[in-house]
């Protein structure tokens, strides 16, 4: 008889491939409500990127890479992806766990922070649904302090800062997803703001010499404040200090998307050289191996339990 395959399912938010998918992609954000006329700006940003976001591509390298991981470390494993709001949809990679004989599923989530509006949500989905199962789910914990990925994230980081010609003097911004101040506060706040700054004092430790500062980027609509300073304003007060060299690390992201891609490579690129800055960003940890290193030792932790 053979040894016990053990599932995992790779939880994200999900997002149109390209241009064509905005409306199906915002409708089902907007439970089915017809989306907003904005919808003809997100499919510019997708075509300034190229046409086709590499979310999708980049998880299911995550996903190879950690399913190789773990059997390389000993047991059976299958990892599947499961996105909340495109396909592979949470339920379809379920279903592809259970249909390869998974005796057990552990759900993690591809968001380091964790908020009602990603981790919670796609957590939720999960318990709605394996009830329709016999095989049980259960969640992993946030690895938004994990030291390996403090250090993949350190290591995206000097990828870019040895190009500098003044490493030690360069300014960091570490950019996390903004939120309503109202999902940070009150008696149900969402731990998100707290884990982020867990994460950005982390990765300055590996940078003694360089100044930081924790930004929040790609903030919604509506009424209400948001958390910041936003990355604009970072750079408005860099360069009103006489500062040149500035690199973004991005820390709330474990994929290069639009948000890296266009909010950050063409929106907040063109600010900062409009400001007289030199501007860079470092890549998403994407499947870089020590990130999935991390992502396997949060995914055997929990076996241990």
């Amino acid at each position: 008889m053979g040894e016990r395959l053990n599932g995992v399912l790779l939880l994200g938010f999900g997002g149109p491939e390209g241009p064509e998918g905005v409306e199906a992609f915002m409708t089902r954000l907007m439970k089915g409500r017809k989306p907003p006329p904005v919808i003809t700006k997100v499919q510019a940003r997708y075509r300034q990127i190229g046409g086709k976001s590499p979310l999708l591509e980049i998880t299911r390298a995550q996903a190879a890479a950690l399913e190789a991981r773990l059997n390389q470390l000993g047991g059976s494993w299958k990892v599947a992806v499961g996105m909340s709001n495109s396909a592979p949809y949470i339920e379809e990679g379920l279903k592809e766990l259970i249909a390869a004989g998974a005796g057990q599923v552990i759900a993690l989530s591809i968001s380091p922070h964790y908020s009602r509006i990603t981790t919670g949500a796609y957590l939720a989905e999960v318990d709605r649904l394996k009830e329709q199962f016999s095989c049980p789910v259960i969640p992993a914990p946030a690895w938004y302090d994990h030291p390996l990925f403090i250090a993949a994230l350190a290591a995206r980081g000097r990828e870019q800062l040895q190009d500098f010609e003044r490493p030690e003097e360069v300014e960091l911004i570490f950019s996390a997803h903004s939120l309503p101040v109202s999902y940070v506060s009150g008696s149900e706040a969402d731990p998100y703001q707290e884990q982020v700054e867990v994460t950005a004092r982390a990765l300055a430790a590996h940078f003694p010499a360089n100044p930081w500062t924790l930004a929040y980027q790609s903030k919604g609509g509506g009424q209400g404040e948001w958390l910041g300073p936003e990355v604009e304003e970072v750079l408005e007060q860099l360069a009103a200090k006489g500062k040149k060299d500035v690199l973004l690390i991005p820390i709330g992201f474990a994929a290069d998307h639009i948000e890296t891609l266009y909010d950050i490579d063409i929106e907040q690129a063109n600010h900062a050289r409009s400001l007289g800055l030199n501007f860079r960003r470092a890549r998403a940890v994407n499947d870089l191996p020590l990130f999935i290193s991390a992502l396997a030792e949060v995914v055997t932790e929990v076996m241990k339990r």
